[in-house]
Formats: structure tokens, C-alpha cells, sequence
């Protein structure tokens, strides 16, 4: 059995956030002494020429990313990039300091190996993060930033929380993700529909072209979706983000389906992620493939624990895959583990 395996039945004696928070917190520490960071890259980093990935215009030591969601306001991010990461996406962040949902807003689905979350988007507001950012940031790994509405913004002035945000960060980030997906604020899918996409998208797409022709560097953004949507509804967003000339979709976000869980918390309210979420991702990464000929780049989350998960996202279509779930359920060894099975696929 693993360390992690041993430590794992520890964890999850504690709340789902509590743990969640400690792991963060020791992995901050971590990355702040650079004998920590040293002893952590020796443990887990293992590097493969052959695992490197071009994508939206960026070079990425490998396909494997850590999610949104994880480490929203940056402060892990040193002591993540020493376990492999080939990406890390910070946040969700949002223009001002919000505290999200009420708690508890994560629970464990282990029998279905699952997670549900109504978290809300909690985190301290853009300004932290754009300092730590600026401050520095961890070398070989391209770093991006998923940008989310307020909670208290009405859906009419969503734009200019997203505006606000490009133009905050814009300078700092490898890549930048808009997220409209997210079950846990309230109304935040109904932008996924076309008419109000393209809205959205049109006013991203202009401020990115202002900001390109000021500063000479061209930011990719992509749109993170939800798995919920139809196939119709599917075809609509897509067309959007390319209508716009936006460079690429993560696919997806969590899911509000329930069907087979056997869980406990299986009637929680919130998103679902985890294994249950695998195949409706990939049957949404495909999807996005065939309808874009392949010339939009995807980003596969959902359900990844292990290199065949990988493996069945990117022959499906994606050129990167993130984790998340799969993290707190196989722990820190997963980014190794992943990418040692897809060098041994070929």
C-alpha cells in the first residue's frame, strides 16, 4: 500500500473541506522551503520528452493539469507544480472576496468514488492572487486562471466581472478560462446559452484584442462547459466560442445527473465529479471533436484516475487532461502515475 493509501483513511475522518484545506495548507508550506519542494519533485515529478504537449499556442512539459477548483486563490501552487503538472489552473476567482455557500458544500461519495460540491466559488478576491502572481511563480509549468461571475453581480452585468478580470490578470497567466458552468451560482449555466454566449464571448474577445494590441502578447482564453448540455445546446456554445475566436473549451464541468449513485450523499445538491462523471465527459470531448473537425483545442476533465481514464480522453479528442477528484482519491502519486501509463501506451 501506498503513504497516501495509509494516510487517506486518516483524511477522510475529517470534514471533506477541513481535509481538503489542510492538504492545501501543508502543500503551501511545502513550497515555500525549497529542501520541501526538492524532497516533494524528487518523490513524484517524473519528466518524459516524449509527454510534451502543444496547445492554444502554448508548450507544456505534459498533458496532465490540475483543475479549477483545487487551489483557488494560488496559494498551493508552488508545491503543486512539484508533484508533475504539466498546467495548473488557479481559482475560480472573482472580482471581490466572496464567501460562497453555506458549509457543509463537499461531500464524499466514496462508494461511488465521487465528490459533490455546492462550494459557491469562495475564495479572497482577485487582488491576492494577482499579487502572489506577480510576486513569482513556479518555473515549467504554464499557469491559467479561471474567471467566474460574482455571486452578487446580476446576469445582465455578468460581462464586466469577466471583462474586469481579463484585464486584471491578463499580464500574469499563460492562459485564461471563463467559466459558465459552474451548478453552484445561481444562474450562471443560462450564459451557455447562444444568443447570451456570443454576448458574453464577443465583449471577451474585443477587450483580449485590446489588450493584444497594447501589450504586443496574445493571451489564449478558453470556456470551461458544462456536461448537462444537449446535443443542440452543445452546438450552439461551441459555435459561439469559435464564432468569437476564442481558442479552446474545457470539457466539463460537474454534473447535476445522479443516475446509479449509491452513496449516502448521493441526493446532495451541488456537482458531481469523479468516476461518474467520466463517461459523459469523454461523450462530450468527442462531441466537441467531431463538431470542430478537430480545430478547437479541448481541454478533458472529469473522472480521471488513472492513465486509461487519460488516455480515453485525449484518443477522444483532448489535448490536455486536468484532475481533481482523482487526487483526493488516489492522491499525489496520481500525476506520475498517469503519465508513466501514457508513455508506456505510446
Amino acid at each position: 500500500m501506498s503513504l497516501y493509501g495509509r494516510i487517506r483513511p486518516l483524511l477522510f475522518r475529517l470534514d471533506p473541506e477541513d481535509a481538503h484545506g489542510l492538504t492545501l495548507h501543508l502543500l503551501a508550506l511545502a513550497g515555500a522551503l525549497p529542501p520541501a519542494r526538492a524532497f516533494l519533485r524528487g518523490m513524484f515529478r517524473w519528466t518524459d520528452p516524449s509527454l510534451r504537449t502543444r496547445a492554444f499556442g502554448l508548450d507544456f512539459q505534459n498533458p496532465v493539469g490540475m483543475a479549477a477548483g483545487y487551489d483557488k486563490d494560488g496559494r498551493g501552487m508552488y508545491g503543486l507544480a512539484c508533484l508533475g503538472f504539466g498546467h495548473l489552473e488557479l481559482g475560480t476567482v472573482t472580482p471581490q472576496a466572496q464567501p460562497g455557500n453555506p458549509r457543509p458544500r463537499i461531500f464524499r461519495l466514496p462508494e461511488d468514488k465521487g465528490l459533490i460540491n455546492r462550494m459557491g466559488f469562495p475564495n479572497a478576491g482577485a487582488e491576492p492572487l494577482l499579487r502572489r502572481l506577480q510576486r513569482g511563480r513556479p518555473k515549467d509549468v504554464v499557469i491559467g486562471v479561471n474567471l467566474g461571475k460574482g455571486a452578487d453581480t446580476p446576469l445582465e452585468a455578468a460581462a464586466e466581472d469577466y471583462l474586469s478580470l481579463l484585464r486584471s490578470f491578463y499580464p500574469d497567466t499563460d492562459y485564461l478560462a471563463v467559466n459558465v458552468s459552474s451548478p453552484n451560482t445561481l444562474g450562471l449555466r443560462r450564459l451557455q446559452a447562444r444568443q447570451t454566449l456570443e454576448r458574453l464571448l464577443g465583449a471577451v474577445a474585443a477587450e483580449r484584442a485590446q489588450l493584444q494590441s497594447t501589450s504586443g502578447r496574445r493571451v489564449p482564453v478558453l470556456v470551461k462547459l458544462a456536461p448537462d448540455l444537449s446535443n443542440a445546446e452543445l452546438e450552439d456554445a461551441v459555435g459561439a466560442i469559435q464564432g468569437a475566436g476564442l481558442e479552446g473549451v474545457i470539457a466539463t464541468n460537474t454534473t447535476l445527473d445522479r443516475t446509479g449513485l449509491v452513496s449516502v450523499h448521493c441526493d446532495e445538491t451541488g456537482g458531481l465529479s469523479g468516476v461518474p462523471l467520466r463517461r459523459r465527459s469523454t461523450e462530450i470531448i468527442r462531441a466537441i471533436a467531431r463538431i470542430t473537425g478537430g480545430r478547437l483545442a479541448i481541454v478533458g476533465a472529469g473522472g480521471v484516475f488513472g492513465a486509461e481514464d487519460a488516455r480515453e480522453k485525449l484518443d477522444a479528442g483532448a489535448s490536455l487532461i486536468q484532475v481533481y477528484t482523482g487526487l483526493v482519491y488516489r492522491g499525489p502519486g496520481l500525476v506520475r502515475e498517469i503519465l508513466q501509463g501514457l508513455r508506456a501506451s505510446g
